[in-house]
């Protein structure tokens, strides 16, 4: 089966990845494909990230690999956290931190409509390739639930009336913004 390597070490998105592309592809972590050290994710995009990160993995190793960015977007904060979603509360900050600022910076604000976004850059012989997903929905005034990782205990997506953290892996993973993206991968994939 071919192989590509996901730019990741995180055991969430791992898990989430590898889930929608059993059978298709094997999926290698960072660890697993022997690579050590920090990735830059220094670009103002998220799909600047994305393909940053790629070509971080390619350098190393000429594999096919593939690399996502994330962003929650928040129409209030004009937008933020966005690109800097992962690091919202500062560098080596919790998840817990990320949703203790973004709900203090909502406190008392009417309008809790974001989204989340994702970008996966597929880099196949050095050329890269995107793909997108996008999920709209709402900031919550707490946190429910206790699946999920990052800013789903706070995100209740559109004609939903649970967050992202309590519905199970399956639902997430079929409506998410990943999901998405990560179908668009898998469609191109197949047609390989």
């Amino acid at each position: 089966m071919r192989k590509l390597i996901f730019a990741t070490n995180n055991k969430h998105k791992l898990g989430e990845v590898r889930e929608m592309l059993d059978g298709i592809v094997e999926v290698q972590s960072l660890d697993e494909a022997g690579l050590h050290g920090e990735i830059p994710e220094t670009a103002d995009t998220l799909q600047g990230n994305a393909l940053q990160k790629a070509q971080w993995v390619w350098e190393r190793t000429h594999c096919d690999c593939f690399a996502d960015d994330t962003g929650l977007e928040v129409d209030a904060l004009g937008g933020a956290p966005g690109v800097y979603s992962a690091r919202y509360a500062g560098e080596h900050c919790s998840f817990d931190d990320n949703i203790n600022k973004l709900l203090t910076a909502l406190d008392g604000n009417a309008n809790r409509q974001a989204r989340f976004r994702t970008v996966v850059c597929l880099i196949e012989s050095g050329a890269p390739r995107y793909f997108e997903g996008k999920v709209e929905g709402d900031i919550l005034t707490e946190r429910y639930g206790e699946g999920g990782f990052g800013y789903d205990p706070v995100f209740m997506p559109k004609r939903f009336a649970v967050s992202f953290a309590e519905m199970p892996t399956e639902v997430k993973n079929m409506i998410s913004h990943r999901g998405m993206a990560v179908k668009e991968l898998v469609k191109y994939l197949k047609e390989q």
